[in-house]
Protein backbone atom coordinates (compact mmCIF):
# COMPACT_ATOMS: atom_id res chain seq x y z
CA UNK A 1 0.00 0.00 0.00
CA UNK A 2 1.07 3.26 -0.82
CA UNK A 3 0.55 6.97 1.19
CA UNK A 4 1.12 10.11 0.17
CA UNK A 5 1.60 12.51 3.68
CA UNK A 6 1.58 16.10 3.10
CA UNK A 7 2.52 18.94 5.76
CA UNK A 8 3.66 22.44 5.20
CA UNK A 9 -0.26 24.33 4.58
CA UNK A 10 -1.54 27.16 6.97
CA UNK A 11 -2.23 30.77 6.88
CA UNK A 12 -0.01 33.58 5.70
CA UNK A 13 -0.53 36.63 4.66
CA UNK A 14 -0.56 38.17 0.89
CA UNK A 15 3.14 38.41 -0.21
CA UNK A 16 4.23 35.81 2.34
CA UNK A 17 5.48 32.25 1.83
CA UNK A 18 5.27 28.56 2.50
CA UNK A 19 6.77 25.58 1.67
CA UNK A 20 4.53 22.44 1.33
CA UNK A 21 5.98 18.97 1.74
CA UNK A 22 4.61 15.54 0.59
CA UNK A 23 6.92 12.26 1.31
CA UNK A 24 6.11 8.71 -0.04
CA UNK A 25 5.50 5.45 1.40
CA UNK A 26 4.75 2.23 0.98
CA UNK A 27 5.68 -1.01 -1.49
CA UNK A 28 7.25 2.05 -3.90
CA UNK A 29 9.50 0.50 -6.83
CA UNK A 30 10.09 4.12 -8.39
CA UNK A 31 8.13 7.27 -8.42
CA UNK A 32 7.59 8.52 -12.24
CA UNK A 33 6.00 11.98 -11.32
CA UNK A 34 4.96 13.98 -8.94
CA UNK A 35 3.11 16.58 -8.52
CA UNK A 36 0.82 19.59 -6.66
CA UNK A 37 -3.22 20.20 -7.47
CA UNK A 38 -5.31 22.88 -5.83
CA UNK A 39 -8.90 23.26 -5.45
CA UNK A 40 -10.57 25.98 -4.15
CA UNK A 41 -14.13 26.54 -2.97
CA UNK A 42 -16.53 26.64 -6.14
CA UNK A 43 -14.06 24.99 -8.13
CA UNK A 44 -12.59 22.13 -9.73
CA UNK A 45 -9.58 20.53 -9.17
CA UNK A 46 -6.91 22.20 -11.05
CA UNK A 47 -2.96 21.53 -11.60
CA UNK A 48 -0.26 23.51 -10.29
CA UNK A 49 2.96 22.10 -10.82
CA UNK A 50 4.44 18.85 -11.63
CA UNK A 51 8.08 17.37 -11.98
CA UNK A 52 8.92 14.34 -14.11
CA UNK A 53 11.60 12.55 -12.82
CA UNK A 54 13.78 13.01 -15.47
CA UNK A 55 11.95 15.56 -17.53
CA UNK A 56 11.85 19.27 -17.32
CA UNK A 57 8.97 21.14 -14.54
CA UNK A 58 5.73 22.16 -15.67
CA UNK A 59 3.73 24.91 -14.01
CA UNK A 60 0.25 26.54 -14.49
CA UNK A 61 0.54 30.02 -15.44
CA UNK A 62 -0.60 31.63 -12.61
CA UNK A 63 2.20 30.53 -10.29
CA UNK A 64 4.91 30.49 -12.62
CA UNK A 65 8.04 32.90 -11.10
CA UNK A 66 6.53 32.70 -7.58
CA UNK A 67 6.34 28.95 -7.67
CA UNK A 68 9.16 25.90 -7.42
CA UNK A 69 8.31 22.42 -7.22
CA UNK A 70 11.51 20.41 -6.14
CA UNK A 71 11.63 16.35 -5.70
CA UNK A 72 14.28 14.46 -3.30
CA UNK A 73 14.03 11.18 -5.22
CA UNK A 74 16.20 9.39 -1.78
CA UNK A 75 13.13 10.42 0.22
CA UNK A 76 10.39 9.95 -2.37
CA UNK A 77 9.58 13.70 -1.17
CA UNK A 78 8.41 16.55 -2.98
CA UNK A 79 8.10 20.45 -1.71
CA UNK A 80 6.43 23.36 -3.55
CA UNK A 81 8.11 26.61 -2.27
CA UNK A 82 5.03 29.33 -2.49
CA UNK A 83 6.31 32.99 -2.83
CA UNK A 84 4.94 36.03 -3.22
CA UNK A 85 1.40 34.42 -2.39
CA UNK A 86 -1.68 35.92 -3.22
CA UNK A 87 -5.43 35.84 -1.80
CA UNK A 88 -6.39 33.79 -5.18
CA UNK A 89 -4.04 30.83 -3.87
CA UNK A 90 -6.04 29.90 -1.14
CA UNK A 91 -7.56 26.85 -1.54
CA UNK A 92 -6.70 23.00 -0.63
CA UNK A 93 -3.41 21.39 -2.19
CA UNK A 94 -3.25 17.94 -2.72
CA UNK A 95 0.09 15.85 -3.56
CA UNK A 96 -0.22 13.70 -6.28
CA UNK A 97 1.86 10.86 -7.47
CA UNK A 98 2.33 8.06 -10.09
CA UNK A 99 4.04 5.35 -8.56
CA UNK A 100 5.44 2.17 -10.03
CA UNK A 101 4.85 -0.81 -7.21
CA UNK A 102 6.56 -3.36 -9.99
CA UNK A 103 7.90 -2.21 -13.30
CA UNK A 104 5.15 -2.90 -15.02
CA UNK A 105 2.47 -2.01 -12.28
CA UNK A 106 1.54 1.85 -12.04
CA UNK A 107 -1.34 3.64 -9.50
CA UNK A 108 -1.97 7.31 -9.77
CA UNK A 109 -2.38 8.05 -6.13
CA UNK A 110 -3.51 11.36 -4.29
CA UNK A 111 -3.03 12.86 -0.53
CA UNK A 112 -5.28 13.34 1.82
CA UNK A 113 -4.81 17.95 0.86
CA UNK A 114 -3.16 20.31 3.16
CA UNK A 115 -5.12 24.08 2.93
CA UNK A 116 -3.21 26.89 2.40
CA UNK A 117 -5.03 30.85 3.32
CA UNK A 118 -3.94 33.83 1.88
CA UNK A 119 -5.27 36.09 3.81
CA UNK A 120 -4.41 39.57 5.87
Amino acid sequence: QVQLVESGGGLVQPGGSLTLSCAASGSIFSIDVMGWYRQAPGKERELVAVVPSGGSTNYADSVKGRFTISRDNAKNTVYLRMNNLKPEDTAVYYCNAEIRLRVAVRGNYWGQGTQVTVSS
